[in-house]
């Protein structure tokens, strides 16, 4: 092949790329300006000139210039981004530390607190049993007062049914008693009777006698 014409292998061969990147750059424009189609072998081929060649390479070495810069901003941001990530992940590891430590704590306090919790309900249950304890005992009390209770009442019913059987008696000495004070009483008013009927006996007597009562006797002696 002439130096001046290229084909398109020739091109990929000498800048290092592949035919199909060579394709991808040569558009219209650039066809018409730097590309004919000669016969090899008997077949149509497209050949590139110097010109053509020269303005590929430059784009080509630009493309690998802006991809090597490409490449090394996502190098240094790739980087970063693990600098970052790697302090992240530090102080995550760090406070996931401090987190299992805070959590072995609590873990440690919440095994107090169900170990007194544990003595507590003991102590309570303690305090059931004795207040059931207690419980029966003023149940026994109770039953107790009832059946001292029930024991006055029948003493007093006794009492009262004693007393019953006593009143007759103590109704006869208390009628006699009255039918003696009754005798004295009559007694006492006779005699006050009988003193009044002498007093007025001797008032009569002490009375003077009237003038008719000497007529009427005068014409009782005629």
């Amino acid at each position: 092949m002439s130096e001046n014409l290229k084909t398109i292998k020739e091109l990929a061969d000498e800048l290092g790329v592949s035919k199909q990147t060579i394709r991808n750059k040569i558009d219209k424009d650039f066809r018409e300006k730097f590309v004919q189609t000669i016969k090899i072998k008997g077949n149509n081929t497209l050949v590139i000139n110097n010109a053509g060649y020269s303005l590929l390479k430059k784009t080509l070495q630009n493309d690998t210039a802006q991809t090597a810069k490409t490449l090394q901003n996502d190098t240094a941001q790739t980087a970063k981004t693990l600098q970052n990530d790697t302090a992240q992940t530090a102080k995550t590891l760090q406070n996931d530390t401090a987190q299992t430590k805070l959590i072995c704590f609590l873990e440690e306090q919440l095994d107090k607190k169900e170990q007194q919790l544990s003595v507590k309900d003991k102590q309570l249950e303690n305090k059931d049993t004795q207040i059931s304890q207690m419980q029966n005992l003023l149940d026994q009390q109770q039953r107790l007062a009832l059946q001292d209770k029930k024991l006055l009442e029948e003493y007093k019913s006794e009492i009262n049914e004693l007393k019953a059987l006593k009143m007759p008696r103590e109704d006869m000495k208390d009628g006699s008693s009255i039918r003696g004070e009754a005798q004295e009483e009559i007694e006492r008013l006779k005699a006050k009777l009988k003193l009044s009927e002498e007093e007025r006996n001797k008032a009569k007597e002490k009375e003077p006698v009237k003038t008719e009562s000497k007529k009427w006797w005068h014409f009782g002696r005629m």
